[in-house]
């Protein structure tokens, strides 16, 4: 994958033997965004020395001005040159963690809130949390000005291939820049939607899944724009067809042994993966504003479009929350649907991991699965079977979040009251806002 073993030293000398000029200093804030500080090669040694400052009070739900100094601390690990920026030299990057003058984590930092959670499943008696993401985009036309449209440039449906899926071109351009910089891409094709794509690639450790969801990201925009067109992670981009998820495939691992998984159980799960499954969905409630973090999320979470509404699971069923796919041994896991691809992925990580922990350390027990289709049940099925179904509305969401004391612990207080704040700003402007359909509905009726 595209985090390898590298000193410092290393990095120096591929620095000098690749012709590297700059360096992009990358991290997240606490809404998803990819921030970052560049800095000419000549500061190298500062970098890895963990002495390049920045001023943290610019960054959505960091710090105040009083208080804005910051230290990124470079994970050499990450260190990789990008293949598409040579005209002045080669650019290259490494993913920091953030951390206070006191040189002590920073609490506000996704990055490193998700290490302080994975501390606590190694005390429980876990080795590794391992994620492997399915981030799914869409890719719009741009205009003479280079500026996104809502066109679409294909036709295609699932697994549909060229001439009817036009993006294929610059989705395999794609998985080769991936390929080249270290990802093993397991999958690429159409998705449901017109103008929809998935690209699979291997599952890892959860830190690092996470950064290379981030980099994913970054690629996929950066080629799409060299194709002329605006690739778009946003959960509901159109109306009226499926909008994009990132179904999210958990395990936890002892060592060399997947923990989810026991041949004896005619499921082939283990009472550690029940009661994980058990702790994601008491908390499903809690989590889906981290998960399903913007006003648009909730658009793609209705009947009808492949996107779990109801807090269950089942093995093939595809319409719960969570699905058991059926591989088994090393690749037992779990499957949960709801989340999308706007989630900042270490803050959804981290709640994922704590609630799942909790079902472990309280030793909880699922429901009994349900196979049959919950999108046809009744309302009277659904309250006999004990099905709930997820909020409605971000608004909704963050009331769940802030009633439930697992979530509130995985963020740390720090980003809680953070995306808390951010969100309750966000709800408000949507409110305000007249829509088009308001218009169309009640402009000329009363």
């Amino acid at each position: 994958m595209p985090n390898s073993n590298f000193t410092a030293e290393q990095i120096k000398q591929n620095a000098q033997e690749e012709n590297v000029r700059f360096i992009r200093l990358m991290f997240t804030d606490i809404l998803g965004a990819i921030k970052n500080v560049e800095v000419p090669v000549s500061q190298l040694d500062k970098v890895l020395a963990n002495q390049m400052m920045f001023d943290g009070s610019s960054i959505e739900g960091f710090v105040r001005i009083n208080e804005s100094d910051m230290y990124l601390h470079p994970d050499v690990n990450t260190w990789m040159i990008f293949p598409w920026e040579s005209g002045h030299g080669k650019v290259a990057r490494l993913i920091c963690d953030v951390y206070t003058t006191e040189h002590q984590p920073f609490a506000g930092d996704p990055r490193g809130n998700l290490k302080r959670v994975i501390t606590k499943m190694q005390e429980v008696g876990f080795t590794s949390f391992n994620l492997g993401p399915e981030p799914e985009f869409f890719l719009f036309k741009l205009d003479d000005n280079m500026n996104p449209t809502m066109e679409v440039n294909d036709k295609g449906g699932y697994f549909d291939l060229a001439p009817t899926d036009l993006g294929e071109n610059c989705r395999r351009e794609i998985v080769l820049e991936l390929e080249n910089l270290g990802f093993e891409i397991e999958a690429s094709h159409h998705e449901v939607a017109v103008g929809q794509h998935e690209i699979d690639f291997k599952y890892e450790n959860v830190v690092r899944a996470c950064d290379n969801i981030q980099t994913f990201k970054l690629v996929v925009k950066t080629i799409a724009r060299k194709h002329g067109l605006h690739a778009t992670f946003m959960a509901k981009p159109i109306f009226g067809i499926a909008g994009s998820g990132m179904h999210c495939n958990m395990s936890l691992f002892k060592g060399a042994e997947n923990a989810f998984y026991d041949p004896k159980d005619d499921m082939g799960l283990s009472k550690t993966a029940y009661q994980f499954l058990a702790g994601l969905l008491k908390h499903a409630r809690g989590y889906t504003a981290i998960t399903n973090p913007t006003v648009n999320s909730y658009k793609r979470l209705v009947p009808g479009y492949e996107a779990p509404v109801y807090v269950a699971w089942a093995g093939k069923n595809r319409s719960p929350l969570i699905r058991v796919p059926s591989s088994r041994g090393l690749s037992t896991r779990l499957e949960l649907r709801s989340v999308d691809p706007t989630a900042n992925p270490y803050l959804a990580m981290a709640v994922l991991l704590e609630a799942g922990l909790d079902g472990i350390v309280n030793e909880l027990t699922p429901p009994a699965p349900v196979e049959s289709n919950i999108y046809v049940m009744s309302e009277a099925a659904l309250k006999e079977a004990g099905i709930e179904d997820l909020p409605s509305t971000l608004h909704n969401a963050v009331k769940e979040m802030r009633k439930n004391s697992v979530v509130r612990h995985a963020l740390g207080e720090h980003i809680y009251q953070s995306f808390k704040a951010a969100k309750k700003l966000e709800w408000a402007s949507y409110m305000q806002t007249v829509s088009q359909w308001e218009l169309e509905q009640y402009l000329e009726n009363y």
